[in-house]
């Protein structure tokens, strides 16, 4: 409890399954409030405990404004390590309200023996890259970056995702929907059904789709890493539940 016997309460900014055990931790103490936000580019997302809210908060203003109107005490940076423009405007918003911040980050994926990594800086230099390493390839970048790799008339691609994409996608293109995690073997069975010779993803990083890499290698398939974007200065970041937990303890 703070200092006037209230909850403390702690926004998480999620979408994550890190968020997502945050969130249960923090329930199951009555001494916490917890509200987590999700960014809603999801249909039916699975949501954590707690309170929850969709949707955009208009930028760091927006964000700030919530904070106060909500009497947030502590957030935590839980995104996606792709959700670039969000962790930006929450280390905004904290700066506006002066309110603790901690970027919750997972550790990214690194190659080992065997794999054949080439690694892009964005999806549009993946694009440029990816017609010199296959031609049946599997996608794994999410589906709002499809257009990206609209004009490969040499591909052909196997995307998955959770929900359908839309806009321009690739014209030689079959969709798969499902939802991690995936299990080695499966990740085995897709690349040999569909006959993958090249897989695309972003360094995403956890254990709930790393099986795929690990089929790759077996196969001897090449993989394009598109690398994380850069992370606000300044702001402080773990890689753990526990050590999120820790921190809100240690601050009050």
């Amino acid at each position: 409890m703070s200092a006037d016997g209230a909850a403390r309460h702690v926004l998480i900014l999620g979408g994550t399954t890190e968020a997502r055990r945050l969130a249960q931790a923090l329930a199951r103490d009555p001494s916490y409030r917890v509200t987590t936000s999700l960014a809603g580019r999801v249909a039916s997302p699975v949501l954590p405990p707690g309170e929850t809210r969709i949707g955009g908060f208009g930028g760091p203003g927006g964000l700030a404004a919530w904070i106060g109107a909500h009497g947030v005490t502590r957030v935590v940076d839980a995104t996606h390590p792709f959700a670039e423009r969000m962790s930006f405007n929450a280390a905004a918003a904290a700066a506006l309200s002066r309110v603790p911040l901690l970027a919750l980050r997972r550790p990214g994926w690194r190659p080992g023996p065997g794999d054949a990594w080439t690694f892009a800086d964005s999806l549009a230099g993946a694009a440029g890259l990816l017609p010199g390493l296959g031609s049946r390839v599997f996608l794994t970048t999410g589906r709002m970056g499809l257009h990206t790799f609209a004009d490969l008339d040499g591909c052909w691609f196997l995307v998955r995702s959770v929900d359908p994409p839309a806009g321009p996608v690739p014209e030689q293109l079959e969709v798969l929907l499902a939802r991690g995690p995936f299990t080695l073997d499966d990740e085995r069975e897709l690349l040999a059904r569909h006959r993958i010779d090249v897989l695309v993803t972003k360094d995403s990083g956890g254990s709930a789709t790393s099986p795929k890499l690990a089929a790759a290698r077996e196969a001897g398939i090449p993989v394009l890493v598109v690398r994380r974007p850069r992370v606000p200065e300044g702001v402080a970041q773990t890689d753990s539940v526990e050590a999120v937990l820790d921190w809100l303890g240690t601050i009050g």
